[in-house]
């Protein structure tokens, strides 16, 4: 009767989970469009506004582990409860701000809120749902970030055309609303009390923090920084009684092959969001309003998808749907490098395929990773997961800026027949290239594996009958 109970609040739970992650990811895009305002109207340079854009992705990112971390330790409704009131505040002080310095202030206190959704969402189908039906839980959940994706720049745009950018941090206020449904049915569960290792949590937030500022702003002193400090952290993390990561986390071999594939997944996904705009505008040469459009079909793909992907990891398994997402990316990067400089429209049904592969990639990859772990260390773990998606997303914006901006004169694809957007032709090659690498990784370090199991299976059922 427990159990049933727990089956049918962890239904309702990722239901509010949804939710949550539509505003919070809609929260932490929907700036974007307006950073030329409030440059102009605080009289800031290019480089100072977007700290507003650089802040909360820092402090969204060390944040994430951080509350995995303590949910480890403390109640996930108590955490949350502090997390979301922490945002609202924030966007209380945003709305009123008569500063940049507050606008800047508001801006931190809502990352510092938000960073516990990301956690909220790799625990809640990790907590409440048993392996075979994970894939369907996290597949829900990820229909709120596409929703999210999808309508971040069309709100901040309506919003801008009727009133002052600043009732952008009114949206998030309503995230209030599912504070009540979590604190009801979310349960007491409480972790192990263990002592929290603050000094190594600081280190690795630093080294995290150096690592992103280097990428960034092109400075290799951040970079010596963050090396220093991670040396540190591992130090620490040897030496503490209680480390703030478990090095035994690590030796599962696993799970840090798992890890490995996602941060190589996520870094060569942010393509399809960061890279794509530009080609539309350097190449095709839309307005940023069209451009806007032009992704929104992608992200309303993955919002439909979602949950059957989930659906197909738990029936047919998440190397099924690995397999799936890898034909898919490598079908869009290949289109994408052929007909870079082909009609909008084609391009924005080639990020569909793109799209939808992404994500249903990470649905595989988070359930596949989720089940690698104990009970006491999923929290910590699935931090981490998400941490590597931002510090990995963050060095491609980097790289792909360079690239960009260094161009070329050469072709790699051998039937790109076109004379603009060579550059982009190249690094969509070069991206399904990777992606065949990782799909032949994964094969001989999972696939086999699986194929093993499922023969020792059929052997076993054979000799029984």
């Amino acid at each position: 009767m427990e159990e049933e109970i727990r089956q049918q609040n962890g239904e309702k739970l990722i239901r509010i989970l949804m939710m949550t992650l539509t505003l919070s990811v809609i929260s932490a895009f929907m700036f974007n469009i307006v950073l030329p305002q409030i440059r102009d109207e605080f009289d800031l340079t290019t480089s100072e506004v977007s700290w507003m854009s650089s802040a909360y992705t820092l402090i969204y990112a060390i944040g994430s582990v951080t509350y995995g971390k303590l949910a480890d330790r403390y109640r996930l409704k108590n955490l949350l409860t502090f997390g979301l009131l922490l945002f609202a505040f924030g966007s209380l002080i945003g709305l009123f701000s008569q500063t940049f310095g507050m606008v800047l202030f508001g801006r931190c206190l809502q990352a510092m809120g938000a960073a516990v959704v990301p956690a909220t969402a790799m625990l809640i189908p990790v907590r409440y749902f048993a392996p075979e039906r994970r894939g369907a839980a996290i597949g829900t959940a990820t229909v709120g970030m596409a929703l999210g994706n999808a309508l971040a720049p069309v709100i901040a745009a309506f919003v801008v055309s009727v009133t002052n950018w600043r009732w952008l941090f009114a949206l998030p206020l309503l995230i209030l609303l599912t504070l009540p449904f979590y604190r009801k049915y979310l349960d007491d569960e409480q972790g192990r009390p263990v002592k929290m290792d603050w000094i190594g949590g600081g280190l690795l937030a630093v080294t995290v923090a150096m690592l992103l500022l280097s990428v960034t702003n092109g400075t290799w002193s951040f970079a010596a920084c963050g090396l220093l400090t991670l040396a540190l952290f591992i130090a620490r993390t040897r030496s503490a009684d209680e480390p703030f990561i478990e090095p035994r986390l690590f030796r599962n071999r696993r799970y840090t092959l798992g890890l490995s594939i996602v941060f190589l997944v996520s870094g060569i996904g942010f393509s399809l969001v960061f890279l794509t705009p530009q080609l539309l505008a350097q190449v095709h040469e839309l307005p940023p309003e069209r451009i806007g459009f032009a992704m929104v079909p992608a992200a309303i793909a993955m919002a439909l998808l979602g949950k059957t992907t989930g659906t197909m990891a738990d029936s047919r398994g998440h190397v099924y749907v690995f397999y799936l997402a890898s034909g898919s990316l490598i079908a869009s990067f290949g289109l994408l490098s052929t007909f870079t400089a082909i009609s909008p429209f084609i391009i924005a049904v080639f990020l569909i395929f793109g799209n939808v592969g992404q994500s249903s990639m990470l649905i595989a990859m988070s359930k596949s990773i989720s089940t690698t772990l104990p009970k006491e260390h999923t929290g910590v773990g699935m931090g981490i997961f998400s941490l590597l998606n931002f510090i990995s997303s963050a060095m491609a914006a980097g790289l792909y800026s360079r690239m960009v901006d260094l161009g070329s004169d050469f072709r790699l694809n051998p039937v790109y027949f076109y004379t603009g957007g060579v550059v982009f032709s190249n690094i969509y090659f070069v991206l399904a290239a990777l992606h065949v690498a990782i799909l032949v990784f994964y094969y001989f370090q999972f696939g086999r594996e699986r194929e093993r199991v499922s023969g020792h299976l059929v052997v076993n059922r054979s000799k029984q009958g």
